[in-house]
């Protein structure tokens, strides 16, 4: 195994610390209070660590701003609305939903950009919503708001991965984080002002907030440190670890235990990625749909 794979893994494990660290402060404080100081937390880690190649002097030069706009528009709505999955319903659940981009990603490859869609790919995509269903057992459960915000997120996620294909070739990755980071502190400050929900933190609850964000921002970090040992194709599959944090972390820390069909669900979501990307990587030599990148901080 080479060092960009596990890095990526590591990578992956750190995200899943930060929203444990997210769900251990639901009920606590208010939703747009965890998302304002998660981020400001992270984007300050992820200023101070960005290498001296890089320059954030010029972030607001764009050479498509509206599609900019969107990308950073989506990221901050997927912050705010992951917070309040993570802090509701269990995070096993959360990824289960979360993992159905891929489903909302070929569904806008479809519509959007009229690429033509297989028949393993669409296998792979009923076979992971098949999987959710496991998971998340609507007509047995009870469904909350969370469940639907999870969707929320995949769906934004989608778009996020059509936005960034067009993207990707002709902005810096300074100007879209960038962007991405500025517009979620102003969105969650703005709603904590409105909503009036701004509490002191108690020190246990000021250090979740920074062990987050600086969490997240590491998981950050250490992609792009991944990405120079091996290409984002061979690291695609690794974001499927997070299926095996959420099991973990769910059981130890929140005593949230699968069940056996949702165990078999979440394993079947991940075959289902693991497919697509085994099968893109092959006809290809390229993974369309790649998960390597989170569209929130």
């Amino acid at each position: 195994m080479n060092n960009g794979i596990l890095l990526a893994l590591l990578a992956y494990a750190v995200y899943s610390w930060s929203d444990a660290a997210i769900k251990a402060l639901g009920g606590g404080l208010s939703v747009f209070e965890i998302g304002f100081f998660l981020t400001l937390v992270a984007s300050v880690c992820i200023i101070v660590t960005t290498p001296k190649e890089e320059s954030w002097l010029h972030f607001w030069r764009m050479k498509r701003p509206l599609a900019v706009q969107a990308r950073a528009v989506s990221g901050a709505a997927a912050s705010v609305l992951s917070v309040i999955a993570f802090t509701t319903i269990p995070l096993a659940e959360v990824y289960a939903l979360i993992f159905l981009a891929p489903f909302f990603v070929t569904l806008l490859s479809l519509l959007v950009l009229k690429e033509h869609v297989g028949p393993w790919r669409w296998f792979a995509v009923i076979a992971g919503f098949v999987g959710v269903l496991l998971v998340v057992q609507p007509g047995v459960r009870e469904l909350e708001f969370g469940h639907l915000a999870s969707v929320v997120v995949a769906m934004l996620a989608a778009a996020s991965v059509i936005l960034m294909r067009s993207l990707s070739a002709q902005e810096t990755r300074t100007t879209m984080l960038g962007f991405l980071m500025l517009y979620a502190v102003l969105v969650n400050a703005v709603a904590m002002a409105v909503t009036r929900s701004f509490t002191l933190p108690t020190l246990e609850q000021a250090a979740i907030l920074v062990v987050s964000g600086v969490f997240s921002a590491a998981g950050n970090i250490l992609i792009l440190r991944a990405t120079r040992f091996a290409p984002a194709n061979q690291l695609a599959s690794t974001h499927y670890s997070q299926i095996v944090w959420a099991v973990i972390l769910g059981a130890l820390i929140f005593n949230e235990k699968p069940d056996a069909l949702a165990i078999a669900g979440l394993a079947i979501i991940a075959g289902s990625g693991l497919l697509t990307v085994a099968r893109e990587r092959i006809r290809l030599g390229t993974v369309r749909w790649n998960p390597f990148g989170r569209n929130r901080l």
